[in-house]
């Protein structure tokens, strides 16, 4: 049994805030694979693991993340597995918006997913700025940083798609954008929380130079039919 909401975040945000993302059933599901990998299951038992094979796309996989990992379905494998560090915003310094941030939309979608594919945040396809508010900047018409939410369950709602060109880095960008999408949550009554891998210090360094403390340790798998 999870000790907190955030012990199992994509099952919470699957069957509260973002309920309607849902595909599968009360066992398991998953967000639609246009939009995330992103995949769980109520619990480890045998009817919820069968579930989530069910949920693997033909040539595809899902992507897990749970608190101490868990059982893998039988029928499945782990094709990367890391840990990610889980961080809540405790005191946080507001930012206000400022001229040279914009906000990120449809137009924006190929764009956005270009930037994502080269730095590599974490999992971005086409559409999964859909999950939630993102913000950019622009620098001679150039997406050069942006950054924006994910998963949103009761309470908290997270912060993601963090970067930057490597055209543009060491101007500050990431921590403008994530201090004004945090900004955003907290003054709708929310906690903002993020994911780091454990192994990037400098990441975890900055967002704690931001007010974000260290709250748990979350495994990461991607499984594939093997």
């Amino acid at each position: 049994m999870a000790d907190h909401v955030l012990d199992r975040p994509v099952w919470a945000a699957l069957t509260s805030k973002q309920a309607h993302w849902a595909e599968g059933g009360p066992d398991a599901m998953r967000f639609p694979p246009n939009v995330s990998p992103f995949a769980a299951s109520r619990d480890d038992s045998e009817e919820c693991l069968r579930a989530l094979v069910a949920l693997v796309p033909e040539g595809g996989g899902i992507l897990l993340a749970r608190k101490g990992g868990g059982e893998i379905p039988p029928g499945l494998k782990i094709a990367t597995e890391a840990n990610i560090v889980q961080m809540h915003a405790e005191d946080l310094v507001p930012a206000d918006p400022a001229d040279e941030i914009v906000p990120l939309g449809d137009a924006d979608a190929e764009e956005m997913l270009a930037l994502a594919t080269l730095t590599r945040p974490g999992p971005f396809l086409l559409d999964t700025y859909r999950l939630g508010r993102f913000v950019g900047i622009r620098v001679d018409g150039r997406l050069a940083a942006m950054a924006g939410e994910r998963l949103h369950v009761e309470g908290y709602r997270e912060i993601s798609g963090v970067c930057t060109h490597p055209d543009f880095r060491g101007r500050g960008y990431a921590g403008l954008l994530s201090r004004i999408v945090a900004t955003r949550i907290l003054r709708d009554g929310e906690t903002p929380f993020l994911h780091a891998y454990e192994t990037n210090a400098s990441a975890i360094r900055l967002y704690e130079t931001l007010g974000f403390r260290w709250q748990r340790t979350i495994t990461v798998q991607m499984l594939v039919r093997g």
